[in-house]
């Protein structure tokens, strides 16, 4: 692994944070995951963008141009491979629900090698299941955000997992299904792509926005709205995206079968063609 604190690159096992620390005793952090491949990292300003946002709107301290810096030099020193690289960034030291000035802040940046989805897994997908819990937003009053408090979808990810399967589906009580633990949904209805509306619960997801930005070239239209299970039963294929796997099509949920067309494989090759994945 590669280990990047507040721009120096460090051996982990050297690389520490005060005990006292918000990300630590609160999960006061934000984060975001991206790919890499053949020394680039893909999608870097969307990224950064989000994460600016995310900043603003929580008053986290940000130094874009040092962490632009850091991850420039991570591409120096990555073989030609795919990884996962993840952005880090704490407020800092807290003394109680205080924190301490912005110059105790940091960022970290991890990099390890990411196994891509098999090629079976990309044309035929795999099985997902409905969460046990729900998606929350204990800042109800932002849209969804990166956070470093992300036991809701480490639990339901872990639930899937425990259920053999790669991914779970957040259900809210009147049927709507929102998005995966560690994705977005897309469902193919006709020459229509669909998704749930980004805001409190569902998160503007970059590798989404990708999609949304490839319709019109694949001469599909693109519609944000309310999903319910009887759509994903009948819908022509269901898929799911983050910036890790691209794009890939689900083949059941919860144990009942899923319609596939090929739409996923469409949309992947137009993805890389646009080098987004």
């Amino acid at each position: 692994m590669l280990f990047n604190l507040n721009g120096q690159w460090l051996e982990q096992a050297n690389a520490t944070i005060p005990f006292d620390d918000g990300a630590l005793l609160f999960g006061d952090s934000l984060f975001e995951t991206l790919r890499a491949r053949n020394r680039e990292i893909l999608l870097t300003k969307d990224h950064l963008d989000r994460l600016e946002l995310s900043c603003r709107l929580l008053a986290f301290p940000w130094d874009r141009d040092r962490i632009t810096t850091a991850l420039n030099e991570l591409c120096d020193r990555l073989p030609d491979s795919s990884y996962r690289v993840r952005i880090t960034l704490s407020r800092g030291r807290a003394h109680g629900l205080s924190p301490d000035p912005a110059e105790t802040g940091w960022f970290s940046i991890s990099c390890r090698e990411y196994i891509d989805p098999s090629a079976e897994e990309q044309s035929h997908g795999f099985d997902a299941v409905y969460a046990a819990n729900r998606r929350v937003n204990p800042l109800s009053h932002l849209p969804q955000l990166k956070r470093g408090s992300y036991v809701d979808c480490l639990y339901a990810a872990r639930f899937a997992q425990q259920h053999g399967a790669r991914e779970a589906l957040f259900q809210e009580p009147d049927g709507s299904v929102l998005e995966g633990a560690t994705s977005n949904m897309v469902v193919c209805r006709g020459g229509t792509l669909l998704t749930p509306p980004p805001g409190e619960l569902v998160l503007a997801g970059v590798m989404l926005r990708q999609i949304r930005d490839t319709a019109h070239p694949l001469s599909l239209d693109f519609q944000e709205t309310p999903i319910n299970e009887e759509c994903l039963l009948t819908a022509d294929e269901v898929m799911i995206c983050n910036s890790l796997i691209g794009i890939l099509p689900l083949r059941s949920l919860s144990g009942r079968p899923l319609n596939q067309c090929g739409m996923a494989t469409r949309i992947r090759t137009a993805l890389q063609e646009r080098g987004a994945w």
